[in-house]
């Protein structure tokens, strides 16, 4: 059967024009890194100046209802308090299905008391936006936004790289959200990050992407970054990366995610899947997902099984080599009562045992800008 060809985003012939290594990602053709840094001088600009992403191929869109919240229908598939957010404000959380599995995590941000603005994973969008339709469209409309394009600049000089395009970024908060203009666009930015750094997350008219984007460019700190480097980032960050570290196979307990889960919504147990969450909030879990960290310098890959003497206890989900952290960094699921940080037990490599550790995350601080 003969492949359907890959996506492009608005900033695919900016990308070619600077070297970029172009890869297939989740349908999309997608820069890998670029000629003159590489993945290792990509992450380590990224931690220590300011790294700009293409991240279009994520899916954006607009939940909203002429007369009602709709975060009240939207809290139907998610476990998150957005009923609660205020206006301004960003909530991440998880798409739920009826067994409790991560169908997708996502982030929310409420622009009124009759939209919210969302973010999904390029990769699950084609399953999201049909699975919010069909459980929540008759009181609420989805709009997916394919008409903008969504850039990400992350790093410690993000911020003094945003003031010279929006002065009133430099007053936004982690998990924050605001509409500016700017050479009469208007912008969608948000204040979060992926990477575990201080960052913004701009929305921009697909007709204005490129332009802007060499703009950003144009400034000494900003350098553009590839997937290779944004999945190094996230994995010492502690960060999912879905179909990796969640899926619909695991539930928001499995996944040491917990936290997503607010006091009301456990109270009200009025959520998709709320029957086996509730249960594995009381009696616990039987897997549950970790830091591992390796001994020595070489990386453990997804995939790879984990023993305890001849006992099989769990397996690596993403794996890498840290290059702010100086070593191997991995997450993966273990048994439960295997789970405890400190536990050994060893990674087994083309039949070579391989020793490890669990470990707390994230394997590097995070350095978001917080009250």
């Amino acid at each position: 059967m003969k492949e359907a060809p890959l996506h492009k985003t608005a900033l695919w012939d900016m990308h070619r024009s600077l070297g970029a290594k172009m890869v297939p990602f989740a349908g999309f053709d997608m820069p890998v890194q670029y000629d003159g840094m590489g993945v290792l001088k990509e992450h380590v600009h990224t931690r220590t100046a300011a790294g700009l992403f293409d991240v279009s191929h994520m899916g954006q869109a607009t939940l909203s209802s002429p007369t009602t919240d709709p975060a009240t229908a939207l809290e139907k598939i998610v476990p998150g308090d957005i009923i609660g957010l205020e206006k301004g404000k960003i909530r991440y959380t998880v798409l739920l299905n009826e067994d409790g599995g991560i169908i997708d995590d996502l982030m929310v941000t409420r622009w009124d008391e009759h939209t919210l603005f969302i973010i999904v994973n390029a990769a699950r969008k084609n399953v999201d936006f049909p699975y919010i339709h069909k459980k929540i469209g008759a009181v609420t409309r989805l709009e997916y936004l394919s008409h903008r394009s969504l850039i990400a600049l992350q790093g410690p000089k993000a911020e003094q790289v945003m003031t010279v395009f929006f002065p009133d970024a430099m007053q936004m908060k982690f998990m924050t959200s605001a509409k500016m203009k700017y050479k009469g666009h208007e912008f969608f930015i948000s204040r979060s990050g992926y990477t575990g750094e201080d960052g913004f997350e701009i929305s921009v008219p697909n007709e204005f992407a490129e332009s802007f984007c060499r703009e950003l460019l144009e400034e000494p700190e900003v350098k553009m970054i590839g997937l290779g480097a944004r999945d190094s980032l996230r994995l010492e960050a502690g960060l999912c990366l879905y179909g990796h570290d969640i899926d619909e196979h695991s539930t928001p307990i499995d996944a040491n995610l917990k936290w997503v889960i607010p006091k009301r919504r456990r109270e009200e147990a009025n959520f998709a899947g709320a029957h086996k969450i509730m249960k594995q909030l009381e009696q616990g879990t039987f897997i549950l997902r970790v830091g591992i960290k390796p001994e020595g310098r070489a990386p453990i890959r997804e995939k790879t099984e984990l023993f305890i003497g001849d006992k099989k206890v769990g397996v690596i989900t993403s794996g890498g080599f840290g290059p702010t952290f100086d070593g191997p960094v991995a997450m993966g699921y273990v048994n439960a009562d295997c789970a405890k940080t400190g536990t050994k037990m060893n990674a087994m490599l083309r039949g070579t045992p391989r020793p490890c550790e669990v470990v707390a995350l994230p394997f590097v601080k995070h350095n978001y800008k917080k009250d």
